[in-house]
């Protein structure tokens, strides 16, 4: 097959997914003020290459949300958004196959806190580790969703600016760095993920208004996931190109379909592993868009009463608006509060904005998502551990040497300024309040950590 695509350079690309798969992480520059060192990803102003793999799990750093570890091609879809939407404000963005967050996250910075981003993934255990990876990026502008693709075009049609469908593909691009995706792979995967591919899309067309843009991308090379699938849009649906910029020093491959320019990254051409990538604009026709029926409603104003007490625990408090959804409260920038509505009541929201946890008696117990949350309130008590420490906190130990820096009552803890969770001191002591399943298990000490 791959004969057939790059004809002799083929033993250049099987060599190149026998070798070792490049590391690069993207940092979050919400939480981060500084540009780390290193060497960025050209196409990435947020990217990083790094010399070696670190165990990430020590380092309270990726606890906190600076930064997630994505693979660097990956990157590259948000370089189709900026030059798709020429730095628009304010859009409504969908993901419609976002676990596990590295797209979603990557998305939810480039809409910045004037957009929306809806991710949804349709498998609960996933959906969960999405929620996560959002609830740690810590910005409140993204509503997670778990809801087939088909009840979202149903639900929402022609309601986003952007859709983003990164879709499940036979990881023939992945094979460098996964080696379940070289014993799955097979012809017949391959037409199979192809005909699902056609669902989603159409799916996700439904749910794109007139002059949006769609970002499609797989990690796989062969034509009938990628160039194929293009063609049959274009015989579907009105599509128009969209020209995007790219340096030809970044070693992209340009293919053609039904006008449309493709993205094709090779890892013996470009420093990643293997991606496909496209982005069409639906053509500007008179809308249809029209408001569907609200299965329930899901978010309830706080009472005023308690109002002023969450306020308190964020940044600009008196510009955001808060909800209860069961037990908890959740805080949403006032901008948001009626489309994170809209969709909440459409579709089965498990998380959005940002979870601020449970009243007792007038007083809010944070949750553990508040204290990643980009806009935590400065006057919010932080207590500054060291490395040791952290990492003691992270394995929901709690040692006297934290509470003796602490303050009495609930305090914020945080690793080079970074808010890491909250820990409560009662006396000479402290209850962690790290969540049990975000519970580091293993244990190791610092020289073991480092040589690693």
């Amino acid at each position: 097959m791959m004969e057939g695509i790059l004809g002799s350079e083929t033993p250049l690309l099987l060599s190149a997914l026998d070798g070792e798969p490049q590391v690069s992480i993207r940092y979050n520059p919400f939480k981060v003020t500084a540009r780390p060192e290193g060497e960025g990803v050209p196409w990435n102003r947020y990217g990083y290459y790094l010399s070696e793999r670190p165990i990430f799990t020590f380092d309270p750093l990726f606890h906190a949300g600076q930064y997630y570890v994505q693979e660097a091609a990956s990157m590259f879809v948000g370089h189709l958004f900026e030059g798709a939407t020429e730095g628009a404000e304010g859009l409504r963005l969908l993901d419609l196959c976002a676990a596990p967050g590295g797209k979603t996250t990557l998305y939810s910075a480039q809409v910045g806190l004037e957009g929306l981003v809806v991710a949804n993934e349709p498998v609960r255990n996933r959906a969960k580790v999405l929620a996560e990876n959002v609830r740690k990026w810590g910005l409140g502008n993204v509503a997670v969703a778990m809801n087939d693709p088909h009840a979202i075009a149903e639900a929402l049609p022609e309601w986003f600016d952007v859709v983003a469908v990164d879709a499940p593909c036979s990881g023939e691009g992945m094979f460098r760095k996964d080696d379940r995706a070289r014993a799955e792979w097979s012809p017949e995967a391959v037409r199979m993920c192809a005909q699902r591919q056609r669902s989603i899309l159409s799916d996700a067309w439904e749910a794109l208004r007139p002059g949006g843009v769609l970002i499609y991308s797989t990690c796989t090379f062969n034509r009938a996931e990628d160039e194929e699938q293009v063609e049959w849009l274009t015989e579907e649906f009105d599509t128009e190109v969209v020209e995007i910029d790219i340096d030809p020093d970044w070693g992209i491959t340009l293919s053609e379909a039904a006008g449309h320019t493709c993205y094709h990254f090779y890892p013996h051409r470009s420093r990643g592993e293997g991606l496909f990538a496209v982005v069409l604009r639906k053509a500007e026709r008179r809308s249809k868009q029209r408001p569907t029926r609200a299965r329930r409603t899901a978010l309830i104003a706080a009472p005023k009463r308690e109002v002023s007490e969450l306020q308190r625990w964020v940044e600009g408090g008196e510009a955001m608006r808060f909800a209860t959804a069961g037990d908890r409260y959740f805080g949403y920038y006032a901008h948001q509060m009626e489309e994170m509505s809209y969709v909440s009541d459409r579709l089965n929201v498990i998380y959005s904005g940002v979870c601020m946890g449970q009243m007792f008696g007038g007083k809010l117990r944070p949750d553990h998502a508040l204290a990643l949350f980009h806009d935590l309130s400065a006057s919010v008590p932080r207590t500054e551990l060291s490395r040791a420490e952290a990492m003691a906190y992270m394995r929901r130990e709690s040692p006297a040497e934290i509470a003796a820096k602490m303050n009495e009552g609930i305090g914020a803890l945080c690793y080079e300024g970074a808010t890491i969770g909250w820990a409560k001191r009662i006396g000479a002591r402290i209850n962690n309040m790290l969540p049990t399943d975000l519970r580091v298990l293993t244990k190791e000490s610092e020289e073991e950590i480092w040589q690693e």
